[in-house]
C-alpha cells in the first residue's frame, strides 16, 4: 500500500508545483509585453497645413487654371463638439481602428476629417478662358487669360473642402516599446511606444463651391486618392488606455471634384499636406 501511495503523492505534488509555476509565470509576463492579437481604436483632432496647388476648373464655356492657390484649415479649438454625436463632423477629427497581427506590426483603417479652405481675395495667376453666355451673371468675367494676374474675389469663386477633406485609408504600421530608454519598471502601469505607419486610400470630400455666380454646390463625392506616412509617440496607461501624438504627411490627388450640379463641370488639383494629431483610445486583446 505504501509503494502505491508514494507515486500518488508525488503526482499531486508535481501537479500543484506546475500550477504554482504557471501562475508565477503569468504574473511575471506583463500584459503589455506582447501586442499580437490586440484590437485598438482611437479618436482625436488635428491641425494641418497645405502646399500651394494649381486648381483647374472646366465646364461648359470655360476652362481655366488658378495657379499656386493657397489654403488653410478651419480649426475648432478645444470644443465639446469633438464628443457631441450630433455635431461630431464639425471639428477636424481623426478616427482609427486597428489590429496587431504580430507583436510589432498592425493593420488599420481610418478616416482623417480635414478641412481645406482656399484663400480668397488674393491676386493669382490665371490661365485659360471664360466665355459664358451674356445672359448669365458670371459673364462679366469673360475673357482669355494668358497667365495673367487676376484678383480671385469671393464673388468669383468660393472653394472649400470643409465637410470635409475626408481621407479614408488603410494603413500598415509598426510599434516598438521604448519604455526601457526611460527606465520605466512596470509597463503595465505606464508604457511608451514609438509608432510608424504608411497608408493609402480615397478622398471623399464634401466640397462647398460657388463658381462664377452659379448656384452653390455642396455634396459628397469620391474625388481622388492619397498616400500618407506618419510617426508618433503612444503613451499607454494601465494596460488598456492611451494618448497618442502623431505627425502625418502625405500627397493628395483629386482629378474629379464636383463644383456645380452639372456633371460636366468639375475641378482638379493635387497637393501635399502635413497634419499634427492628438488622439485618445483603447487597446484590448480579442
Amino acid at each position: 500500500m505504501r509503494i502505491r501511495t508514494i507515486p500518488s503523492l508525488l503526482g499531486v505534488i508535481f501537479a500543484l508545483s506546475s500550477t504554482v509555476a504557471q501562475a508565477q509565470t503569468a504574473d511575471t509576463i506583463k500584459y503589455t509585453a506582447s501586442q499580437k492579437g490586440k484590437l485598438f481604436f482611437s479618436w482625436g483632432g488635428n491641425r494641418e497645413v497645405y502646399s500651394k496647388s494649381d486648381i483647374h476648373f472646366k465646364g461648359e464655356n470655360y476652362d481655366f487654371t488658378i495657379k499656386e492657390a493657397t489654403a488653410h484649415d478651419k480649426p475648432k479649438g478645444w470644443h465639446i463638439d469633438y464628443i457631441n454625436p450630433t455635431r461630431i463632423t464639425i471639428p477636424q477629427t481623426n478616427a482609427k481602428l486597428g489590429y496587431f497581427v504580430s507583436d510589432h506590426y498592425y493593420v488599420s483603417i481610418g478616416v482623417d476629417h480635414m478641412k481645406y479652405v482656399m484663400e480668397r481675395d488674393k491676386t493669382r495667376t490665371v490661365d485659360g478662358y471664360i466665355d459664358l453666355p451674356t445672359s448669365e451673371e458670371g459673364s462679366q468675367y469673360n475673357g482669355i487669360y494668358d497667365n495673367e494676374e487676376f484678383l480671385v474675389s469671393a464673388d468669383f469663386l468660393k472653394f472649400e473642402h470643409t465637410n470635409g477633406l475626408n481621407y479614408v485609408y488603410v494603413e500598415v504600421g509598426r510599434s516598438d516599446d521604448i519604455s526601457s530608454i526611460f527606465h520605466l519598471p512596470n509597463t503595465d502601469k505606464f508604457q511608451i511606444n514609438l509608432m510608424e505607419g504608411i497608408g493609402g486610400g480615397v478622398l471623399y470630400p464634401k466640397t462647398n463651391t460657388t463658381l462664377l455666380n452659379k448656384d452653390r454646390y455642396d455634396e459628397f463625392h469620391i474625388s481622388g486618392y492619397g498616400f500618407s506616412v506618419n510617426a508618433g509617440i503612444n503613451f499607454t496607461f494601465f494596460k488598456y488606455f492611451f494618448i497618442q501624438t502623431d505627425v502625418k504627411g502625405g500627397y493628395i490627388n483629386m482629378p474629379d471634384i464636383r463644383t456645380t450640379s452639372n456633371v460636366k463641370e468639375s475641378a482638379s488639383q493635387h497637393f501635399f499636406f502635413l497634419q499634427s494629431i492628438i488622439a485618445v483610445g483603447g487597446i484590448f486583446r480579442v
